[in-house]
């Protein structure tokens, strides 16, 4: 008798139906996509840009992100009313499958620092093949220096391996975009939380 692998084994395909039905050509939209703020949302405009790597180095295709962030001022978005007023969710999930490059792409605001002492950041969770649990990471962002130097979490992590949650700030075509690339094993390995 040959066992397999059950859905609490592994992402696959067992969840995309529900959670990126695009990524596996699913004739379906996403509930959620890559759009946490829409162009009626306050605050500065910003793409983060990246892709999922494995030991190797490789890009991984089948990946699922999710990401929870504050809005420009801060705050978390308390309930649906706010989203439809403010036009920024707080919430996105994204598969690095739809992309040509295996990327992913999130379209959002730069957020506010959450607390006194908290630098601004983006709570990022990772799903994907041969994980049996999700990983949690941070993004915080390179031009940020001052509030990142503050920020108990960050200042957790040591010296050495802080740069593996900073985002780099670049300009393309007009549009402010910062790259964060998740190392998922070897020397670059992202920092992942115990949470």
């Amino acid at each position: 008798m040959t066992l397999k692998q059950t859905p609490s084994q592994t992402v696959g395909p067992y969840f995309a139906y529900g959670l990126t039905p695009q990524q596996y050509n699913y004739d379906m939209p996403s509930i959620f996509d890559a759009v946490i703020a829409d162009n009626s949302a306050k605050g500065e405009h910003i793409q983060i840009i990246g892709q999922v790597l494995d030991g190797a180095g490789k890009s991984v295709g089948d990946a699922m992100l999710e990401f929870l962030q504050a809005d420009a001022d801060g705050r978390y978005i308390a309930g649906t009313e706010e989203i439809v007023a403010t036009g920024f969710t707080g919430y996105a999930r994204i598969g690095t499958g739809t992309d040509a490059q295996q990327r992913y792409t999130l379209h959002t605001v730069k957020p506010g620092a959450p607390t006194p002492g908290e630098a601004p950041h983006i709570n990022i969770i990772v799903f994907m093949r041969g994980l049996l649990v999700h990983a949690y990471t941070r993004l915080y962002f390179d031009d940020e220096a001052s509030a990142n130097s503050e920020d108990d979490i960050l200042n957790s992590v040591p010296a050495d391996r802080r740069y593996t949650l900073i985002a780099k700030r670049e300009q393309q075509a007009g549009t402010v975009v910062y790259r964060f690339d998740i190392q998922m094993q070897g020397q670059d390995e992202t920092v992942f939380f115990d949470v």
